[in-house]
């Protein structure tokens, strides 16, 4: 994810607990669709729509939070 910001999500990962979490929480939403999708955790489709809207709107957080820090 957000590969041209790999050094800058390194920095921000250590200094910024709110962006963190953020980070963390996709992942973890990332890989329990990943395990829906191949049947390993139960899961509708419906669930893994909502889950991925979910993830979707903290990668939009994350790449606010890192334009951000960019320019700064």
């Amino acid at each position: 994810m957000f590969p041209e910001y790999r050094d800058l999500i390194s920095q921000l990962k250590t200094r910024d607990h709110h962006f963190q979490r953020l980070f963390d929480k996709h992942n973890e939403l990332d890989e329990r669709i990943q395990r829906m999708e191949q049947g390993i955790e139960p899961g509708s489709h419906e669930q893994i729509e909502t889950l991925k809207k979910e993830k979707l709107l903290l990668k939009d957080q994350l790449y606010d939070i890192l334009r951000k820090a960019a320019t700064a």
